[in-house]
């Protein structure tokens, strides 16, 4: 079976229509990203490349809206926007698309896994009332929509110094692993500073201290945690080092810590349009920090995903930036001499395994 032929499940995209803008916190009049982004530009992206893939299906990630830890009043923004974004998600996973959202009933097929916001660092019992409002929000008790609310994300890369050590937070994952919901785990190494590691590393000790395997929290890390793979001299380097020490540690903290691979084309330079890539090169730059992470992780704990629309920006646009990932991410698995079943591992198995999900 040939890379192209082996189903692929795409483990991390973004999906915001136009009228969802104004509830990013990111979104600004200048942001490349500050259009609408939904299921149909998403099916361009994976359909321009020359030899189109067996896309099995996404599992969709939290889009950082504008939200608050508590369900407050103004000016905080509370759980509105972050809810807002599990009604669409519930919409395109029962296939009902309302007029301008950019899906269609046939795509309910593609959304195999929902991770919406979640405000881990208010705990227990702060998550226990919002994951009750999710469950509302997706229209079903125990409906085909809540099934697919694998697991949460709080993203911590652009938090405060000592969130993820927070007795709420560290309490609020171990109520996760209780309850079976994964946490999607986003550090940025190159912009946020090594310390976000550090800090990682010291959660997760906390978090797994004294658990039993089957009861601990899933944690699956984003984007190799985003390292700066702009260095030179880098198996010397001392921030490569220290990343390869960290991500390691993270890895043997327990067996049920996931590695993304995804999210490099925002760490490299950024690709042009118009003119081929060197594929070969931009492998080999990445190839001493994947080696790290398939070494510590080893396949059957490293799974593809897309990044997809933040990939466009560093990899050329909507036209060819998903289709130039996954030719990197299969040179990559080519130069590791993985095996046929290693292979489809990371382009679909892992993922499944690591949000319990069945299809």
């Amino acid at each position: 079976m040939t890379p192209t032929q082996i189903p692929i499940v795409d483990s991390h995209i973004h999906l915001f229509p136009a009228t969802h803008l104004k509830t990013l916190s990111w979104h600004n009049a200048n942001n490349p990203l500050g259009t609408q982004h939904s299921v149909n530009e998403y099916r361009h992206a994976t359909t321009q490349s020359n030899t189109t893939p067996l896309l099995r299906g996404f599992i969709f990630l939290e889009t950082d809206r504008l939200s608050s830890i508590t369900d407050s009043t103004p000016p905080n923004h509370g759980w509105q926007h972050a809810l807002d974004e599990v009604s669409l998600l519930t919409r395109i996973a029962l296939g009902t698309p309302i007029p301008g959202e950019g899906h269609v009933p046939q795509d309910k097929a593609l959304c195999l896994g929902i991770v919406p916001w979640a405000p881990v660092p208010g705990g227990p019992d702060v998550l226990s009332a919002y994951m009750e409002q999710v469950r509302g929000r997706t229209g079903e008790v125990w409906g085909e929509v809540w099934g697919k609310v694998r697991g949460v994300r709080y993203l911590v890369q652009d938090k405060v110094e000592g969130t993820m050590l927070g007795d709420g937070f560290v309490e609020g994952l171990k109520w996760l692993g209780r309850e079976g919901f994964v946490f999607d785990l986003g550090v940025d190494a190159r912009s946020g500073g090594l310390g976000q590691l550090r800090e990682a590393v010291e959660m997760m000790g906390l978090v797994y201290r004294g658990l039993e395997e089957e009861k601990a929290v899933t944690i699956v890390i984003n984007h190799l945690c985003k390292p700066n793979l702009r260095l030179d001299d880098i198996r010397s380097h001392p921030d490569f080092l220290e990343w390869k020490d960290l991500v390691t540690k993270m890895a043997s903290a327990n067996p049920r810590t996931y590695m993304k691979l995804s999210g490099a084309f925002s760490e490299l330079l950024p690709l042009e349009a118009e003119s081929e890539p060197d594929f070969g090169a931009i492998v080999e730059r990445m190839q001493p920090w994947t080696d790290v992470v398939f070494e510590a992780f080893g396949a059957d704990r490293v799974m593809f995903g897309s990044d997809w629309p933040v990939c466009n920006v560093g990899g050329g646009g909507n036209d060819v930036a998903w289709g130039r990932w996954r030719r990197v991410v299969e040179e990559i698995l080519e130069r590791r001499g993985l095996s046929g079943e290693q292979k489809r591992d990371v382009w679909g198995s892992v993922a499944l395994r690591a949000y319990g999900i069945e299809i």
